[in-house]
């Protein structure tokens, strides 16, 4: 089974437990503290897991805003678009290829009134070393530290078994709102022109057809 069909399943068995545990579980003695924490955690989680069309997941995390440190919470930037982007690790081969490159277009994410956020599970420190070591160039927009990679898991891009998360990209409307979510394989790194171009056709607010780019006509209802 694919990644994209198997986090479509996920989200789907998890509604259906969370609404399994929503029922009032009825016994001589009533529920055991362990069974309301149970509830409760898996209600939180079906809640908060990602999902288009739906409010992002909240996070406010640490960051590192060129060689300081910061916190950064996703309200701030209410009322901007917000390409959010999670890579598996600092100090590596891909990444470094993805992070530059969408530090090269932004001035042009900045015109279509967006913010880039990077983001992984590694420590606000290894951050700064990896920025301070001058293998990012002049690095312009923030690396969130995940370092307990809670959010990585409510976007549904964590691998639980390397401990790291994918390489999921998420837009976010000036709302809120997840509009648009793709995640790769840990080996391809992803495309910036893609990223700009579905951001574009977003903000059309319109029908965009298959290729669609800037200055193409939409479809018409």
């Amino acid at each position: 089974m694919k990644r994209p069909a198997m986090m479509m399943f996920a989200a789907l068995a998890a509604i259906i437990i969370c609404s399994l545990l929503n029922l009032q579980t009825v016994t001589a003695g009533g529920p055991s503290d362990s069974t309301q924490r149970e509830k409760q955690s898996w209600i939180h989680r079906c809640q908060s897991l990602a999902m288009v069309g739906e409010p992002a997941p909240s996070f406010t995390l640490d960051a590192v805003v060129g060689n300081e440190l910061k916190k950064i919470c996703l309200t701030d930037f209410r009322g901007k678009w917000v390409i959010l982007f999670f890579y598996p690790n600092d100090f590596s081969f891909v990444c470094p290829t993805e992070i530059k490159g969408f530090n090269q277009k932004l001035e042009a994410f900045k015109k279509l009134n967006a913010v880039v956020l990077g983001a992984s599970a590694d420590s606000k420190y290894s951050h700064l070393a990896w920025i301070k070591s001058g293998a990012l160039g002049n690095l312009s927009y923030p690396l969130l530290s995940d370092f307990k990679k809670e959010v990585a898991a409510l976007y549904g891009i964590l691998d639980e078994k390397q401990g790291i998360p994918l390489r999921g990209l998420f837009i976010i409307d000036p709302d809120g709102v997840l509009q648009y979510l793709v995640v790769h394989n840990l080996s391809v790194g992803r495309s910036v022109e893609e990223t700009l171009r579905v951001l574009e056709a977003l903000e059309t607010g319109g029908l965009c057809p298959l290729e669609w780019h800037s200055g193409d006509k939409t479809i018409k209802k």
